[in-house]
């Protein structure tokens, strides 16, 4: 129950952030867009979390990032669809690739499947950077929200995170979770009683597809242009870095994580040729000292915390 109540302090947390954020600072305040990174980082980390529930790392996360990001950026930009729908499409085609991706990719396991999907997300990159109809090597620019919700965007991105997050932990906690989880432990096992694993992995892959496309299509309409280079395979690197980092033992972890490794980039960006040294040396700094994330650490403080509430009553 802890951890729920955690959640739900987390998201309400966010969403006053953000409206307090944009009531006082304003929308293009230097911490009113980092708050905004914060939460699509943090929608991307429990994307890839999501897929680790069956077992599997999908480090391609940042091309269905960018497949998102692309088809709404070229339905506002190109056909003057409304955004909404605009985010709606992206996101779908986001699930859909992820749902042809995950048929053709999830029969295989472990290596086999990082490896496939690491070279998925290359030959996705070099096709758009040759691909004029998307812009090529250029990307998209000029995408933006309507005028009128401009000032509100970033209250609407953290919104919309926050939401996503949610869904994801609802889902985790829900049958499909429990499924997810058991095909993680011994998919062999699951099939024998009649359940179809592969189309359960290609569930999680896609539903995980779903609110990474989503974030991506808030990141376009947010900085305003787009390129082939947004969405290399670093980005899906980030997201597990986020996922580990937080602790990947509950979805709250990849909000924590998602929160200190963003605002550390922004500090180390200051260094120049040193800010990977030190971006890196404080994730290797992190997981040595907090093997089971910053949400580990929270768990050893509420042991310690109600251990000495214990020993005081006695």
């Amino acid at each position: 129950m802890r951890l729920e109540r955690l959640t739900a302090g987390v998201v309400t947390a966010a969403l006053i952030a953000a409206l307090i954020a944009f009531s006082s600072l304003g929308p293009k305040n230097y911490a009113v867009v980092v708050l905004v990174w914060i939460a699509i980082n943090a929608v991307l980390a429990a994307g890839v979390r999501f897929v680790m529930l069956i077992g599997e790392v999908n480090i391609a996360a940042g091309t269905f990032f960018g497949i998102g990001a692309y088809a709404a950026a070229l339905l506002t930009t190109r056909t003057g669809v409304p955004l909404p729908l605009a985010l709606l499409a992206g996101a779908l085609a986001a699930m859909a690739a992820g749902a042809f991706v995950g048929w053709v990719t999830l029969r295989t396991k472990g290596a086999y499947f990082f490896l496939i999907m690491f070279s998925f997300a290359e030959i996705m990159r070099l096709a758009a950077t040759q691909t004029l109809a998307i812009g090529g090597n250029d990307g998209i620019i000029g995408i933006f929200p309507p005028r009128e919700l401009a000032p509100w965007f970033p209250t609407v991105i953290v919104v919309v995170c926050s939401g996503c997050l949610v869904a994801l932990w609802a889902a985790e906690r829900s049958i499909l979770g429990k499924l997810f989880a058991a095909i993680r432990s011994n998919d062999r096992i699951v099939q024998t009683v009649g359940i179809n694993v592969l189309g359960l992995k290609i569930t999680c892959l896609a539903l995980a597809s779903l609110v990474t496309g989503l974030a991506g299509g808030l990141q376009a309409h947010l900085n305003g242009v787009i390129g082939p280079n947004d969405f290399t395979v670093a980005l899906g690197v980030y997201a597990l870095a986020y996922s580990k980092i937080g602790g990947e033992a509950h979805v709250i972890g990849a909000v924590m994580g998602a929160a200190f490794l963003t605002i550390v980039g922004q500090y180390t960006a200051g260094f120049n040729n040193l800010e990977l040294i030190l971006f890196g040396g404080a994730i290797v700094l992190t997981m040595v000292l907090f093997p089971r994330g910053l949400l580990g650490l929270v768990w050893v403080l509420q042991s310690a915390s109600s251990a000495d509430r214990r020993a005081r009553v006695r």
